[in-house]
């Protein structure tokens, strides 16, 4: 039932989505509009919170930087060797799907659902928040503004609101004025206005994944092949921990947190990143479908791991 209770509520926004676009209920104009509210203005600001709250222990600095290379290698190195495989017409933007994990909506749910108690994933979420928010905005205003002046270019990056809000934050996080804010009488409000910006974002995210669905059997196949790209990466990955932080992996509760998180699918806040890079509606139903059905190898590996290891 925990993951029914976590999965449940994704599968629901995926399929109302769905049904608007087949039933016309939401015209693709509408939907624009809420790719806009989510891109230009509600996640900057959960951007913002996130750098601002992070907790950076450089106890976990290596676990970090080990996730945050690997993430490179995937974008880099991994989605175009084996673009011929996956598909060479998406390369443009299949490499991206390649990286990053969804933790706070799928991995860590599931995780607490078996622990109780762990900020283990947050870990990993660390680096994923990095690679996704800073590192991927500005890989893609350079490939989204060819033939543009390298002057233009710097300048979009510097004024991109993912940029900004990235940098606003760690500001306040590394001088402590964050922890000052929250500490003052202004923080719980503070607090209760973030959680009222930031709430919707997930569902709408979802909603927008579902319009955009679109599976068709020209597309499986290449969905397929570059699932299993990402799984055997993922699974390299995870490789990597027996052998870099074995120590750490013989701890039952950490071990998991592992299994678990890089079995989830690409992070939830890639979606509104890559429309710059596409060049038609399907290939927006292509990353939708392809990390709809992701969630397939999550369910797995959630099964396995409550019935081999915890």
């Amino acid at each position: 039932m925990a993951a029914l209770t976590t999965l449940l509520p994704v599968f629901f926004m995926l399929a109302l989505g769905w049904a608007s676009h087949q039933f016309g209920w939401v015209s693709p104009e509408s939907k624009a509009g809420a790719n806009s509210v989510i891109f230009d203005l509600l996640f900057p600001i959960m951007i913002f919170n996130l750098m601002a709250s992070a907790d950076l222990d450089m106890g976990v600095m290596p676990i970090v930087g080990y996730v945050f290379v690997m993430y490179l290698l995937a974008m880099l190195v991994v989605g175009p060797l084996t673009a011929r495989f996956t598909g060479p017409e998406r390369a443009h933007f299949s490499k991206y799907l390649l990286s990053t994990h969804e933790g706070g909506n799928v991995a860590l749910p599931l995780y607490l659902s078996i622990v109780g108690a762990s900020s283990n994933t947050v870990i990993f979420d660390l680096a994923g928040t990095f690679t996704c928010f800073v590192v991927i905005p500005i890989m893609i205003a350079r490939e989204s503004a060819k033939g543009t002046s390298a002057a233009d270019i710097v300048r979009g990056i510097v004024t991109s609101p993912f940029i900004i809000a990235v940098v606003a934050g760690l500001i306040l996080n590394l001088t402590g004025l964050y922890g000052l804010i929250l500490a003052s009488p202004f923080g719980s409000a503070w607090s209760a206005t973030i959680s009222m910006v930031t709430s919707p974002i997930v569902g709408l995210i979802l909603f927008c994944l579902g319009y955009d669905l679109t599976v068709d059997k020209d597309s499986l196949a290449p969905i397929l092949r570059l699932g299993a790209v990402r799984l055997a990466w993922s699974l390299l990955i995870v490789l990597g921990f027996f052998l870099l932080f074995n120590a750490r992996m013989a701890d039952h509760e950490f071990l998991m947190a592992v299994l678990i998180y890089f079995a989830c699918p690409t992070g939830f806040g890639m979606t509104p990143l890559l429309y710059p890079l596409y060049k038609d509606n399907r290939e927006a139903g292509f990353t939708s479908a392809f990390m709809s059905l992701y969630i397939v190898v999550t369910l797995i590996a959630y099964t396995l791991v409550v019935l081999l290891v915890a």
